[in-house]
């Protein structure tokens, strides 16, 4: 099974759509949940058989597969994973079968909406495995059908305006990722004599490319990353997304599909163009920052406490971008295991927040209150999860944010100083906004509204537990996640570049296999 086994992790949700295609209409609304359920719980048992098989000794990817799909060009069916994938897609696997779970109360077209799901699980895996760059793209544009399906048939009052909003910008950014791979499949063929579009051989080519090609390669896939993750100015589309879409929506697109984003970054933008990257550096840390602090400002001023939990991802996603254009072993590793932190936190904070609507009707933050008197248990899940984003010592956003903070620092005392001042900010927004739930008089409208069920238990016991794990165990995931981020860093550092970000701070890249860096200003 190991020979395949990234193949079933990848393809297991689309047994369980046939399952409820072949059942058709006669197929009961509980039954298509249990279908969905159980296929996504069978997808998690199968990344975790991937997670034992994976070696940590080892270099490079593993478990690769290569199958020939169409030979006449070059495309192949190319799927590996190393230390960053192989979180991303445990993160993937562990969201889904939550996200089905909170969306028991789905009652219209249950079994349509559980086949979206399935469908989206299959396609974002897909993209974290995907080693033929033309794959990829099939994949990371597979995730635009069902996503978009979410958010305008089970999303809010104004869903067909955010999901096409949603849609045209993930499509625009795509146009740049498709000719940009398709200009370096040109390339290959010329430089190999068979055009290819296998990422280990498409690095080798890059590296052939004139520097301005680099460059504006680099632009152009960096374009269509930067509308995923989202990076500012290219964020406007998520407030009204996250806003709009079902629970479970706002949930995985915060968690697993703004994160397709940042892992293309690393697989692609650093990987295949390291002197385009650090050309690029200030500029995109530059970018970075501004998304930082303008993320908290925005959610500071939001009466809705969904749309500021929106906010807060533009801001936390930009710690991820610092960290990764910081380019220092210790930012590429935050990074990354920040990404892992945030789908987990603020996936959390999503699922309290639509247990909150589902009970009070209001997303309004002046229309509750008092709210840990008639539902403890909820505003304790809340609290926790909102104490998990801040970053509290011994919960999981602590050590990601310091690492990231570090490796900044050790390129710009600015950004990193920065950065600090995000952190306070994001503990004001989030803490005000517990106050304004759980604190106050009771309305008299909210006064007998049941605490947790059993099932929203079950959805929100393993989501905390791993906030908790990960907060006091950080190097669960670092332990594997650290030889890729080296290999990363290694790539870039032969590329000697005096950067200045900063007042009176200047460093240089040494080549040396890693990330070092020395002082000079």
């Amino acid at each position: 099974m190991s020979e395949h086994l990234l193949s079933v992790v990848i393809f297991l949700p689309l047994v369980g759509l046939v399952l409820l295609l072949v059942g058709g209409r006669s197929l009961g609304d509980t039954t298509a949940r249990g279908v969905a359920l159980a296929a996504t719980l069978a997808t998690l048992w199968a990344s975790i058989l991937m997670l034992l098989e994976f070696d940590r000794a080892a270099h490079g990817y593993q478990l690769v597969e290569e199958l020939w799909w169409v030979r006449a060009v070059g495309l192949k069916y190319l799927v590996g994973v190393d230390g960053i994938s192989l979180w991303l897609v445990l993160l993937t696997t562990f969201l889904f079968p939550v996200s089905i779970l909170a969306s028991w109360p789905i009652r219209e077209n249950v079994r349509m909406y559980m086949g979206a799901m399935l469908v989206l699980e299959t396609a974002v895996l897909g993209s974290f495995l995907a080693l033929d760059l033309l794959l990829f793209f099939l994949f990371f544009e597979a995730i635009l059908v069902p996503m978009y399906l979410l958010i305008g048939g089970w999303g809010g009052e104004n869903r067909i305006y955010a999901a096409v909003k949603f849609f045209l910008f993930t499509m625009a950014g795509s146009a740049f990722l498709l000719v940009a791979s398709l200009f370096l499949y040109a390339k290959a063929n010329g430089a190999l004599g068979e055009g290819t579009f296998d990422l280990r051989a498409l690095q080798e080519v890059a590296a052939t490319l004139p520097v301005a090609t680099g460059r504006w390669l680099f632009l152009a896939f960096f374009v269509a990353f930067a509308v995923k993750v989202p990076l500012f100015p290219l964020h406007t589309w998520l407030p009204d997304a996250h806003t709009e879409a079902p629970t479970a929506g706002s949930v995985l697109l915060a968690g697993v599909l703004l994160k397709v984003g940042t892992y293309g970054l690393i697989r692609f933008n650093l990987a295949l163009f390291p002197e385009a990257s650090t050309y690029f550096r200030t500029f995109v840390m530059v970018l970075a920052v501004i998304g930082i602090v303008y993320g908290a400002a925005c959610a500071l001023i939001q009466s809705d406490v969904k749309r500021l939990v929106a906010y807060s991802s533009v801001s936390h996603l930009g710690f991820v971008v610092l960290g990764l254009f910081a380019l220092t072993t210790q930012g590429v590793t935050g990074g990354v295991l920040q990404m892992v932190n945030h789908g987990l936190a603020t996936g959390a904070l999503f699922l309290v927040v639509g247990m909150v609507y589902e009970r009070t009707h209001t997303r309004r933050l002046d229309e509750m209150g008092g709210l840990a008197t008639t539902m403890p248990w909820l505003l304790g899940a809340f609290l926790f999860a909102v104490l998990a984003s801040v970053g509290l010592p011994g919960l999981n956003g602590f050590v990601g944010e310091f690492l990231v903070i570090a490796g900044t620092f050790a390129v710009s005392h600015l950004a990193g100083s920065i950065s600090v001042i995000a952190v306070v900010l994001a503990a004001v927004y989030l803490l005000w906004s517990y106050q304004r739930l759980a604190y106050g008089p009771v309305r008299v409208e909210h006064s007998m509204l049941p605490d947790l069920t059993g099932r929203e238990v079950a959805v929100l016991a393993p989501v905390l537990a791993m906030l908790l794990v990960l907060g006091v165990y950080p190097s669960l995931v670092t332990r594997d996640v650290d030889p890729a981020t080296q290999r990363v860093i290694a790539r870039v550092a032969p590329v000697q570049r005096t950067v200045d970000i900063g007042v009176g701070t200047s460093y240089r890249l040494v080549a040396q296999g890693s990330a070092d860096e020395e002082g000079e200003g």
